[in-house]
């Protein structure tokens, strides 16, 4: 699976009657000529997110909060991390959690890992996963982030280097070794704090989605309707506006794809970042809210900032739930929509193949925010000149195509909203990927 940020191909820096409506309109060359369906992706999703889920794992000097979380308690221990981006060694206490054995009920080859969490001043907290492999045995455990929401303890960051013979991690995916399958997780998240201090970390959520796409260079049209018609007034954000802005955050504007659509949605939800929090950016700046969210989802190994669980866990920062996940379908993706959440996408594409869009891509975000009348795709596609360019429509059939097809994200979505705003059912008789 390519691992996708932005990366406008031409730039030096190259990081049914519906349906039928829909095929009819579109070009032959978005498919070519009819071949069998592909078989859909295997997605399941599971999160821990109130006191009885925490309560299935095993505590290691953490406590319930009694609001459907976990916070430091006391420590179950000390240890040094030298933290390899600048803030030297330090010691800190810490307290673990680990969850419960979790069935996937097929065998996967990815999995990603997601929080949600507060981390206040001298606080971090580590994201872990290990695997029951398809032949029964365990793997080790795997390092699926340090986070902290600020970057005066700790620099956040994925950990490199970590592969062996059943897995390796990709940024932020755990993906399987040829011949190895995934059949049962565990998750494991380890709570820091300063020692002397009463500084308490919470992690209100954590889950992962485990998923096995086939291999597809085309995905059939999925059947529509029940969003068409249905706009999200979502404020536009570009990330082109800030090109040249805070290069030490992965190149500025030009790579911040995935913290201008996370910051949209934000705006959204009216859950920005107060103005004190973004006191340190330039008064000139004409959105701020993108240049902090950039520096606070930046991955300082990747040297990012489309780190997919960073971006949820920034959310998280600002009392939003989330978590990433994979969608099967567009089909999947208007339930969304009609329950007025919008999502946020992850597709690489070549500049023919998204009519449109003007620019080809090895990897992008877009925000969805709609459906036109006859189906095809309301996008916020921070890749625009400005902000008043940033609304796009793109047909439903090209770009299921680009989001799904396993040279791409194969579906990869942030699902981000407010507490008490509730998901869509589930498609029936399929796993649960929400």
């Amino acid at each position: 699976m390519t691992r996708l940020r932005w990366r406008p191909a031409t730039a030096a820096r190259a990081t049914a009657l519906g349906v039928l409506a829909v095929l009819a309109a579109m070009p032959l060359s978005a498919y070519g000529a009819a071949k069998p369906a592909a078989p859909p992706a295997k997605v399941v999703h599971h999160e821990w997110t109130t006191d009885t889920d925490f309560a299935r794992g095993t505590p290691e000097g953490v406590q319930p909060t009694g609001t459907g979380a976990i916070t430091f308690g006391t420590a179950a221990g000390s240890v040094d991390y030298t933290d390899p981006f600048g803030h030297g060694t330090r010691t800190w206490e810490y307290a673990r959690w680990t969850g419960p054995e979790q069935s996937i009920g097929f065998d996967a080859s990815e999995l990603i890992a997601s929080w949600t969490a507060d981390t206040p001043r001298n606080t971090w907290l580590r994201v872990e996963a290990r695997t029951k492999t398809a032949a029964g045995a365990d793997t080790k455990w795997y390092v699926m982030g340090r986070w902290a929401a600020g970057d005066e303890d700790i620099h956040r960051t994925s950990v490199p280097a970590q592969g062996d013979d059943d897995a390796t991690v990709a940024v932020d995916t755990l993906v399987a070794r040829e011949g190895v399958a995934f059949t049962g997780y565990q998750l494991r998240v380890t709570l820091y704090r300063a020692p002397g201090t009463q500084a308490a970390p919470v992690l209100r959520s954590t889950g992962a989605m485990a998923s096995l796409v086939p291999e597809r260079k085309t995905v059939p049209v999925s059947p529509g309707g029940e969003a068409w018609g249905v706009e999200l007034a979502v404020p536009p954000l570009s990330q082109h506006v800030h090109d040249g802005h805070y290069p030490e955050y992965g190149n500025g504007g030009e790579a911040w794809c995935s913290p201008t659509s996370t910051a949209m949605v934000l705006d959204y939800w009216k859950h920005a970042p107060p103005a004190e929090d973004m006191s340190w950016v330039n008064p000139d700046d004409p959105d701020p809210q993108v240049d902090h969210a950039a520096r606070h989802t930046y991955d300082f190994d990747y040297e990012g900032a489309g780190n997919w669980p960073f971006n949820v866990a920034y959310a998280g920062w600002y009392g939003m739930e989330g978590f990433v996940t994979r969608l099967r379908t567009v089909t999947e993706l208007e339930r969304f929509i009609k329950a007025g959440i919008p999502v946020v996408t992850s597709q690489s594409f070549k500049k023919n193949e998204l009519p449109g869009a003007g620019y080809g891509t090895d990897g992008h975000l877009f925000l969805i925010v709609g459906f036109t009348e006859t189906g095809d795709v309301i996008v916020n596609d921070p890749a625009s000149a400005d902000n008043a360019a940033v609304r796009h429509v793109y047909p439903r059939a090209n770009f299921e195509n680009v989001w799904l097809r396993s040279s791409s994200s194969g579906g990869i979505a942030y699902i981000m909203r407010p507490p008490g705003v509730a998901l869509p059912p589930n498609m029936p008789g399929m796993d649960p990927n929400w």
